[in-house]
């Protein structure tokens, strides 16, 4: 949903050239009506919407879907708006101008999280990384790795958001149990690095938002999943 015809138009064609059905809404009640009557499986939300305040529509979107993938396009590009959406739920942000390869993998990303979240998997893949939910064992290229009890629910808490981005806010409540000094999670994650990434100074498994948080690689496909475990 946007309120900008170029943009729309933008998002119609790239969108509809690679299969996908676009329902348009120029107001936050359209989308909040259409989300209501479960026609989208995605939302594209630009915050500038002219009838109320696009991160008061967030909050109800999640209310009303808890795991509807949202993605927010805006042309603010400071980290406090950036919080502020993901932090009322969204699982993404892509800054105006962007490009529909980007949008698309973000979507991609954004989908893979609704199954994860409608189903937890008892295996996590995501290129050379393999995490055992159950039996809380982890893999990276075949070779265990020992990991922390902080560590571990580090992990486990990006796994089970894996592809989305986690403010730090987020990952401090859920693992420390309070919003504690962030250096404690820059600590942890630095830790986690040293273990799960081929290359901890150049980490492609968990990647930096600077100044909003952090994102774990989202898991491989399905076909490349079942392909693995032949």
């Amino acid at each position: 949903m946007d309120d900008e015809p170029a943009i729309l138009r933008f998002l119609r064609a790239g969108l509809g050239s690679q299969g996908h059905v676009v329902v348009e809404a120029r107001t936050g009640a359209e989308a909040l009506a259409g989300v209501r009557r479960k026609v989208a499986d995605l939302v594209v939300l630009d915050l500038g919407l002219p009838d109320r305040d696009g991160l008061d529509l967030i909050h109800v979107l999640r209310a009303t879907d808890d795991v509807l993938p949202i993605i927010v396009l805006s042309s603010r590009s400071d980290e406090g708006g950036k919080v502020a959406a993901l932090d009322r739920g969204a699982d993404d942000y892509v800054t105006k101008p962007f490009g529909m390869e980007e949008l698309l993998a973000r979507i991609r990303a954004a989908a893979r999280h609704r199954l994860t979240q409608q189903g937890e998997r008892p295996m996590f893949r995501s290129g050379d990384l393999t995490v055992d939910l159950v039996r809380r064992i982890v893999r990276v290229g075949g070779e265990e790795k020992k990991l922390t009890p902080r560590e571990w629910d580090l992990l486990r808490l990006m796994v089970a958001h894996a592809g989305k981005v986690l403010t730090h806010r987020f990952i401090l409540r859920e693992v420390w149990g309070a919003e504690t000094d962030v250096q404690y999670l820059r600590i942890y994650v630095r830790s986690l690095r040293q273990k799960i990434e081929s290359n901890p100074e150049r980490p492609s498994a968990i990647v930096t938002e600077t100044g909003v948080g952090y994102r774990l690689r989202a898991a491989d496909a399905p076909e490349q999943e079942e392909a693995a475990s032949q």
